[in-house]
């Protein structure tokens, strides 16, 4: 039976947490919990981590660039050493979290502008790669499927994850279209899960320009904060099911 991970960013807030976010917790199998660079705070890692616990999802870090203003989104040039500093960091912030509260970190899975740089630039994949390695190399590492990430990770001996997307066009080469693009974006959920359910199921995703991709998808993102996006999962999970898909977390 074909298998899929479902994951969702999760705690990216300040102070006082939004409890309605706990309800993505019903239909996805992990998450990816922000470490304070991008987002988050103390007492929220601390909250969304027992939330997850309590929902028996899988946990991850999410660390990205110490970018607060803009929400990890903003390129950073940054040396080796730095990211790598950066990433070690937010991997043992959110460890401590998961283990005071009885729980086991599962995977890491880079946010916004350090997961893209990283998925074509293999110097920065490198450096998070030796970074998840030894922090605690039976860690997963989450990046863009086929992306120089996953190879990275694979090189440093680590279990990868190949993450797709589901409201997310493709390109010739197996990329994700730039977000500048008028049709990066799918917005018809029933077009959303027909694409998720043809990676998982096929192996294959249709681009842009309409021909079939080899993708490998192991992992679905599954955005959380949205509008509709509580409902967008369960339909999806219904989707899934109905295809007979098993949804399972990788770690």
């Amino acid at each position: 039976m074909a298998q899929i991970d479902l994951n969702c960013d999760f705690g990216e807030g300040f102070g006082i947490y939004e409890l309605g976010e706990n309800e993505i917790l019903h239909y996805v199998t992990s998450v990816n919990i922000a470490c304070g660079f991008h987002a988050g705070d103390p007492v929220v890692m601390r909250k969304t981590v027992q939330m997850a616990l309590e929902k028996g999802v899988a946990i991850g870090a999410h660390p990205g660039f110490p970018d607060l203003l803009g929400f990890g989104r903003r390129h950073m040039h940054v040396t080796f050493e730095e990211a790598y500093a950066y990433v070690v960091y937010q991997i043992g912030a959110l460890s401590a979290f998961v283990k005071a509260e009885g729980g086991r970190l599962s995977h890491v899975k880079p946010h916004g502008a350090l997961y893209n740089m990283a998925a074509k630039d293999a110097e920065l994949a490198e450096a998070i790669a030796q970074a998840v390695r030894d922090v605690d190399s039976s860690l997963v590492l989450y990046g863009l499927s086929g992306s120089e990430l996953i190879r990275a990770g694979k090189r440093f001996g680590l279990r990868t994850a190949n993450e797709v997307f589901a409201d997310r066009t493709y390109q010739e080469d197996g990329s994700l279209t730039p977000r500048s693009h008028p049709r990066a974006l799918i917005t018809n959920e029933e077009d959303a899960v027909r694409q998720v359910v043809k990676m998982v199921r096929e192996r294959c995703v249709r681009s842009l320009a309409g021909t079939d991709v080899e993708i490998v998808a192991e992992t679905v993102c599954v955005h959380g904060d949205g509008s509709q996006a509580v409902s967008f999962a369960k339909r999806l999970v219904q989707a899934l099911h109905g295809a007979m898909i098993e949804i399972q977390a990788i770690g």
